[in-house]
């Protein structure tokens, strides 16, 4: 039976580790006492200086010395790897009590997962964001508590852009004037179109929404094929590739880290991104200008299509049967201030609409933050609340690139990914 599906998951929004960390004592995989709470989180730093580590200890540490019978050990693990060995746990007989991660839906699928309403109060339920309360919900129940999310937009550098005498893009024409101008000033990367296989399946859902597709049609099943989407890639392939316009590195086989350096670098004259990208290239001092991603020329500058929202999922497992104590656990860790002091840590956005209201220290988000805010209330996130979606979203990152190859057909290339994706939702 199909499951409603909200159309942006697994999403790494930061770099991973490449060794597992350990805080509060912890260790590897015994349950523990029923004192004792394990958490498995993503490591959101990119090393030592920027772990994880030091927020987790702090709140860990805080929390036990406010409920002394209860300790938390929280284990580090990079993410290429937790979506893997949190399975693997959770197989073996082993399950955390607790995942912080970028999937969720497997689990509830399968039972095994605490909803939010056996967790948290009716008050501390109703706090998350509307967006990522519907795309953590398998049906009308709540079982991925998102933890913080962003929203991507249209960022085009500044200066390269006076260069060229061309101002913020609104309509697809307008973006492909821009780059035009821009390849004329000798701009490496008029548009960055990370189409490869590291986060494809993003850089298609902004531009297929851009043009009134999108992931799943208005009864919440898979279009991945839609008219709307091919003639959305059709349009990319004649008007931005083919032309030269996206840069020297076929979009099939750039990585959206790869974009973001280059962008860093001065390279790039536009590409969507996230709040952590903004902030890093203004540290360099490139100054940044952010807009809602242009919208097709059928739909006309008026239209105000959904952007594309990414969350990150706290989840919490029934094996060990410590319901009580993780509730306990979850209503610390959702605090206002520790939501926003992780968030801000990250350059990303609190889940909850208190927390956005009051970040860390109660000097509110910044101006660039508070307009990925605004669009994140609005945005369209991947369809995570499918169990399929795993395998879905590594079929489109995988596969998306070809359809702008030179000898690609956008036709045929999205109703073969339809196809695998279709099989892979009969599965669940």
């Amino acid at each position: 039976m199909r499951r409603r599906i909200f159309s942006a998951t697994a999403s790494t929004l930061a770099l991973g580790m490449l060794i597992p960390l350990t805080g509060c004592g912890g260790s590897g995989e015994d349950a523990g006492d029923g004192s004792t709470l394990r958490l498995v989180a993503a490591e959101y730093g990119d090393g030592p200086a920027t772990s994880s580590k030091a927020f987790w200890d702090k709140v860990s540490a805080d929390f036990t010395t406010a409920n002394p019978g209860i300790k938390v050990e929280v284990q580090l693990l990079p993410w290429a790897d937790i979506d893997r060995e949190v399975s693997r746990m959770v197989k073996a007989g082993k399950a955390p009590d607790m995942a912080l991660m970028g999937s969720y839906s497997d689990f509830a699928a399968q039972g095994k997962l605490y909803s939010a309403e056996e967790l948290l109060s009716v008050t501390a339920e109703a706090n998350f964001l509307q967006p990522l309360a519907e795309a953590g919900s398998v049906g009308n129940t709540l079982y991925g508590l998102p933890f913080v999310a962003s929203s991507r937009l249209l960022f085009y550098n500044e200066a390269l852009f006076a260069k060229a005498g061309v101002s913020a893009p609104k309509t697809w024409s307008d973006l492909k004037s821009a780059a035009k101008a821009l390849k004329d000033k000798g701009v490496k990367f008029p548009y960055a179109l990370p189409l490869g296989p590291e986060e494809a399946h993003a850089e298609a859902m902004i531009w297929e929404l851009s043009n009134g597709g999108g992931y799943a049609d208005s009864s919440g099943n898979y279009s991945l094929a839609s008219d709307q989407n091919i003639e959305t890639f059709r349009w990319i392939k004649d008007n931005l590739v083919s032309p030269g316009l996206t840069g020297p590195t076929p979009p099939s086989q750039l990585n959206r880290a790869d974009a973001f350096a280059a962008f860093l670098r001065g390279e790039v004259g536009m590409l969507n991104g996230y709040p952590s990208l903004a902030h890093e290239a203004r540290a360099k001092g490139i100054g940044v200008g952010t807009v809602a991603m242009p919208v097709s020329d059928t739909l006309g500058s008026g239209e105000n299509p959904p952007v594309v929202g990414v969350a990150d999922w706290m989840m919490a497992f029934k094996q060990n049967g410590k319901r009580a104590e993780i509730g306990t656990f979850m209503d610390f860790v959702y605090q206002d201030k520790n939501l926003s002091d992780f968030a801000g840590r990250y350059h990303l956005l609190p889940s909850t609409v208190s927390a956005a209201r009051t970040p860390a220290g109660g000097g509110g988000l910044d101006k660039n933050d508070e307009f990925f805010l605004t669009a994140l209330r609005g945005a369209q996130l991947y369809p995570v609340n499918d169990p399929s979606w795993v395998t879905v979203s590594d079929t489109i990152k995988r596969n998306i690139g070809r359809a702008v190859e030179p000898a690609g057909d956008p036709k045929t290339v999205l109703e073969d990914i339809a196809g695998k994706a279709n099989e892979a939702s009969k599965k669940h």
